[in-house]
């Protein structure tokens, strides 16, 4: 069989609502396997490609934070068979540009994934964006973009590992680089922070301080594992730092894609911080900081895309982590919805205070 039927949520037009088709979509090809999605979260880079901050092509399918049932398996492809449950994220990687082979598979410049899996009827072709297109009951994806899950693990709570989880963890742990006893704040207290807050507690961190502009979203930062909260909207918040660090920031984790973010971060580090940028504005956006400040103190700005995660390493490590209980994965799913409410579930995530919605199937 050449394809199958699958119901999906389709983007026309930026800016507006999603909507369900019913799609073909494509067996896998030699290294690739099939995956039908019980769990997608929405996530915030699919809601700037929605409205067309990133710009792109449509029609497209978007959603990439995924979990399901492998239900068919490509040639070539080693270790997984059909009914195995696994997670699905969009780093695909080649394994053998000189990004991979220097363990940053995020980075990863010569996969190219080839012509999208899904199409409709007629024979138009549908985006999968970032390489999923799990808005939909099931996917065709590399089988680089795979990584086993227990059975006994709630699909929702699952999904959410590859994405956000694996950004805000990766960030403070990998990118960032936390020691223990270091001051860490993080601006944004939505899912990514949530996580950041989540990897820097696990590292070591002495103090973790949260800036949001939402009073609420500070008390679920400090649930956690936030010591700190300030509101964002405070005039200068970063003199507020001040009166629990005096030195001020190691580390400051910028998790929300806000200029105004952005431009105040620079100003809670001390001597020698690290100011790491995780949340993506819209394209074009700019912000402004002092250089002769950030050379005078010795400070860092460095970018971290996807947390500098390595699947295979870091899922079974933080999958243990959850059942140990040292991760904290269920109660970060505010609500799950099914697929025909998808633009309700997105118009909820825009409000601001859901830690991440959930599509199930």
């Amino acid at each position: 069989m050449s394809h199958r039927e699958v119901r999906a949520a389709v983007c026309t037009a930026f800016g507006a609502s999603l909507e369900i088709e019913t799609l073909r979509l494509a067996a896998p090809g030699p290294g690739q396997v099939q995956v039908s999605l019980h769990a997608v979260a929405i996530c915030h880079s699919d809601i700037i490609y929605i409205d067309g901050g990133w710009g792109g092509d449509l029609p497209t399918v978007y959603g990439h934070e995924a979990a399901g049932r492998i239900s068919a398996v490509g040639a070539g492809v080693e270790g997984f068979a059909t009914g195995d449950a696994v997670l699905v994220s969009l780093i695909r990687s080649c394994g053998t540009c000189p990004n991979c082979g220097a363990g940053r598979p995020v980075l990863c410049t010569t996969s190219n994934p080839g012509p999208s899996p899904l199409s409709r009827a007629d024979g138009t072709r549908v985006g999968a964006a970032m390489n999923c297109g799990a808005f939909a009951e099931a996917v065709t994806v590399h089988r680089s973009q795979i990584v086993s899950l227990p059975d006994t693990m709630p699909m929702p709570s699952a999904a959410l590992l590859s994405c956000g989880v694996i950004t805000g963890v990766g960030a403070a742990v990998h990118t960032a680089c936390v020691r223990a006893g270091e001051t860490v704040v993080v601006i944004g207290a939505g899912g990514v922070g949530l996580n950041a807050i989540q990897g820097a507690r696990l590292a070591g961190a002495a103090r973790i301080v949260a800036v949001d502009m939402l009073a609420s979203k500070l008390e679920d930062a400090k649930a956690f594992g936030a010591t700190d909260g300030i509101l964002a909207s405070e005039d200068a918040p970063w003199r507020k730092l001040r009166e629990i660090a005096p030195a001020g920031a190691d580390v400051v984790l910028v998790t929300v894609g806000a200029v105004p973010a952005y431009d105040s971060a620079p100003r809670f580090l001390g001597y020698g911080g690290r100011m790491i940028a995780v949340g993506m504005p819209h394209s074009g956006s700019v912000a402004a900081y002092q250089p002769d400040v950030v050379s005078s103190m010795g400070q860092h700005i460095v970018g971290s895309k996807m947390g500098d995660t390595v699947l295979s390493r870091d899922i079974p490590w933080m999958v243990d982590l959850y059942q140990q209980g040292r991760l904290e994965l269920d109660a970060l799913v505010s609500r799950t919805w099914s697929l025909d409410q998808i633009n309700e579930a997105i118009a909820d995530t825009k409000g601001g205070a859901a830690r991440r919605n959930v599509i199930v199937f």
